[in-house]
């Protein structure tokens, strides 16, 4: 879906404003089922291409651009037929993501290695020139964490390739299989036609702004129960303790900020079906997802990082290496969350 001005966005909708709310929801929907469509034929016909991932991230951008247009305006739609399919809408954006994020996951942990071992070398140095005496009894090769740093870089290049290609494999067998040929065809149909309910037909006006706002209202509410208080520093050692002991563990405390993404997914999506005028910058609660995407992404690695160190047999330098890694995306997590209550009460108050 192109992205348009705000001003215009706008203007659009006040002029869409006096149309039947399904009408309008009909016509986002039959958009993004276009692009949909369209992109399955470019990932099909550019499989061995450099078009292909492209043409993947346009598929999931559009399953989830509909699943969350279901999930938001369902009261507009007929349930037997939008509560399926969104479902399915769901299993199958998330099955094509697996590859990426094993990638990206890699890349990630790679590159915080190489700086994290750049760092030591750099502390090294400046000890080394304040007191050369200790210098010449340092072992050679660099610090305990240089040496280690080869190794966990291996495993974890060894365990994120193979999920890769599992989650590679996963999705080819899912694009063949008959459960996404059903929802390949369930998309095609709503390219033409959307079953709506009755409630669809009352004036756009009056009805998308009210649902808009309920998933706004939905995302406040559910931030308000984060620990926002706690992630007001941006290094928080009482979280990051407690996200290394057993009574409160990484995921645990991360679920909440997952929900929180999800909810602000479907509040900026339910912005493009009907945009309003509410004093909400456009640029906000984009600059919310990406800090909370940050979040996910730390948060994810981290878990990568506790994985790999429960290897059997692995090397004191090289659980070292990751006991340090895993900080450092733990750390990261807690950033994130220091950027986001930030961003967050600056549009509060706005």
């Amino acid at each position: 879906m192109a992205q348009r001005h705000p001003d215009m966005a706008l203007a659009e909708a006040g002029e869409r404003a006096a149309l039947p709310a399904g009408d309008v929801l009909a016509a986002y929907l039959r958009e993004q089922a276009t692009t949909f469509l369209r992109a399955l034929t470019r990932n099909a016909q550019g499989e061995n291409d450099t078009d292909a991932p492209d043409a993947g991230h346009q598929l999931r951008r559009s399953a989830r651009r509909i699943g969350s247009a279901l999930h938001t305006y369902g009261s507009l739609t007929d349930p037997a037929w939008a509560d399926p399919l969104r479902a399915e809408l769901g299993w199958l954006s998330s099955t094509l993501a697996r590859e990426h994020e094993y990638g990206g996951r890699l890349a990630r942990l790679l590159t915080a290695l190489h700086r994290l071992s750049a760092d030591e070398e750099t502390l090294e140095d400046e000890a080394a020139a304040l007191v050369p005496a200790q210098a010449q009894q340092a072992a050679p090769g660099g610090g305990p964490l240089a040496v280690g740093a080869a190794r966990a870089g291996a495993l974890l290049e060894r365990q994120l390739s193979l999920a890769r290609t599992r989650a590679h494999s996963a999705a080819l067998q899912a694009m063949g299989s008959s459960r996404f040929h059903a929802v390949a065809d369930a998309v095609a149909v709503l390219a033409s036609e959307v079953p709506l309910a009755a409630a669809a037909g009352a004036p756009a006006g009056e009805v998308l702004p009210t649902l808009t706002s309920d998933a706004h209202t939905v995302l406040a509410e559910t931030v308000g129960t984060l620990p926002l208080p706690r992630a007001g520093h941006s290094y928080n050692g009482d979280a990051l303790r407690s996200a290394l002991a057993a009574e409160l563990s990484a995921e645990r405390q991360d679920a909440p900020w997952h929900r929180v993404r999800i909810l602000l997914r479907l509040s900026r999506y339910a912005r493009e079906v009907f945009p309003y005028a509410d004093g909400e910058p456009e640029s906000r609660p984009a600059a919310l997802a990406h800090v909370l995407e940050q979040h996910r992404e730390a948060a994810d690695a981290a878990a990568a990082v506790t994985s790999a160190a429960r290897t059997p047999r692995i090397a004191p330098a090289t659980a070292y290496a990751l006991g340090v890694l895993h900080a450092d995306q733990r750390q990261e997590v807690e950033q994130a969350r220091f950027a986001f209550v930030h961003l967050w009460q600056r549009t509060a108050v706005s």
